[in-house]
């Protein structure tokens, strides 16, 4: 059933703590509006462009708490339909994987080696499977990745997480991209605290393009190892942890003897 918040007044109104990311605040007040009881189990929430007005805040930042609260089982999108909360039992939601990652409760280690893997597996799929529309699409969102000014970190990790998320979709395998997107809360919480240089952000960008340019080719292994190099700079730049051996290309890829571009293909 739909909510009636036309009483609510200021109650939507976000925390003013400017040290936390605006995708926090917006999970935090939605978190509150149901621990309070104004949303409660079944109820549809207002429309994104309702709700993103209600809390003065973009769509994209909106979208993301929105993520980080369908993950730990609060909330689901029904297609169609639009935003329903799930359950209100909050204390029992850090039981489950995706309570945990969403509490940030696995090491950044883990977190990004899992992320190598699930992304190096659709770049692959991906050369296989995606149309020249899907590649179009992501040449398209790479350009905004570029065009995003350093100095706006959220700008940088949305178009980033954009193109991520387009490839992700890109391999075609539907359980691949969600258990990608659990993880998704935790990479934009790396990522924001990486503070890339003008230099590291060009580098990625140009990366970005190479793993563009396999997909074309379609070339499995190429897109693999493109996509492993391009992780592993934000791996190798965030791990602090020696108590294990970090991986390396090899763990991902392998050593092959085929070219990684057969022109003849």
């Amino acid at each position: 059933m739909p909510v009636d918040d036309s009483h609510l007044g200021e109650s939507w109104a976000l925390s003013p703590d400017s040290r936390r990311p605006l995708p926090e605040l917006i999970e935090q007040k939605l978190r509150e509006q149901i621990i309070g009881g104004t949303l409660k189990a079944g109820d549809r929430l207002p429309t994104e462009p309702e709700l993103a007005r209600k809390l003065d805040v973009a769509r994209s930042s909106l979208r993301t708490a929105l993520q980080r609260l369908q993950l730990q089982g609060i909330v689901e999108v029904r297609r169609g339909l639009g935003w329903y909360v799930r359950r209100t039992d909050l204390a029992a939601v850090e039981e489950h994987l995706e309570g945990r990652l969403a509490a940030r409760q696995f090491v950044q280690t883990d977190l990004l080696e899992v992320r190598i893997a699930l992304e190096t597996t659709a770049a692959s799929l991906a050369a296989v499977r995606a149309g020249d529309g899907e590649l179009d699409e992501l040449a398209k969102l790479n350009r905004r990745y570029q065009r995003a000014p350093v100095d706006d970190v959220q700008e940088v990790i949305e178009s980033d997480e954009e193109f991520h998320s387009a490839l992700m979709r890109a391999s075609h395998n539907e359980l691949l991209e969600q258990m990608y997107q659990v993880l998704v809360p935790g990479l934009q919480d790396c990522k924001r605290h990486a503070h890339p240089s003008r230099e590291v952000h060009i580098r990625s960008a140009n990366e970005h393009e190479q793993i563009i340019w396999f997909l074309r080719r379609h070339d499995e292994v190429g897109a693999k190892s493109a996509m492993t190099t391009h992780l592993l700079g934000l791996y190798n730049d965030l791990t602090t942890d020696d108590s294990k051996a970090r991986a390396t290309l090899n763990t991902y890829v392998g050593v092959s003897d085929n070219p990684i571009w057969n022109p003849r293909r």
